[in-house]
């Protein structure tokens, strides 16, 4: 049985995305308990020339809600305006990329696969179908990013571990007698 864009995309959003929330309050929970502000987490990197903990959200949030939204109308193009520094307003951009997420059609989705859809930053344009934009760009930019976030709390003392990435994991429904 084939699989649609939709089935190999928004499902998997809408599984790491509710994870990386849940990061976001251990992560917050972290901070209270050590008595630090939520930059000593929101700002932190693995190395110096990484995007800190919060541009990764924030690009976990692009690469999945605002990459579909944008394949269907063609064109998308991140935000490079600097990233929220408070848990709190983090929380909400996930809650709000994941609100996106479940409104998105599935048909719309499946309809965007051959279609030509530009990948702008800066003055530079990449150009795909919308299959190969979502699953050869967005989507592995969408893992990097979550796993990144997920790298910067473990370094970084916050309780973590695979299952808080993974999120709620699909499986087979039990059999019924």
């Amino acid at each position: 049985m084939p699989i649609s864009l939709y089935d190999a995309t928004v499902p998997a959003f809408l599984q790491v995305l509710p994870a990386l929330s849940g990061m976001l309050d251990k992560a917050e929970a972290h901070c209270r308990a050590a008595a630090l502000p939520d930059t000593a987490l929101t700002e932190a990197t693995l190395a110096p020339d990484m995007w800190p903990f919060a541009r990764q959200i924030t690009a976990a949030c692009f690469h999945s809600a605002d990459s579909i939204v944008g394949t269907m109308a063609g064109m998308t193009s991140p935000s490079f305006a600097p990233p929220p520094t408070d848990f709190a307003t983090l929380k909400t951009r996930i809650a709000d990329a994941i609100a996106v997420l479940r409104k998105v059609d599935r048909s719309a989705v499946d309809a965007v696969a051959d279609k030509d859809t530009c990948f702008k930053i800066g003055e530079r344009q990449m150009d795909f179908t919308g299959q190969d934009y979502l699953l050869s760009f967005a989507m592995p930019n969408f893992y990097f990013h979550a796993a990144a976030a997920y790298a910067v709390l473990r370094a970084n003392g916050v309780a973590v571990a695979k299952g808080d990435f993974l999120g709620q994991i699909r499986m087979k429904a039990p059999a019924t007698a």
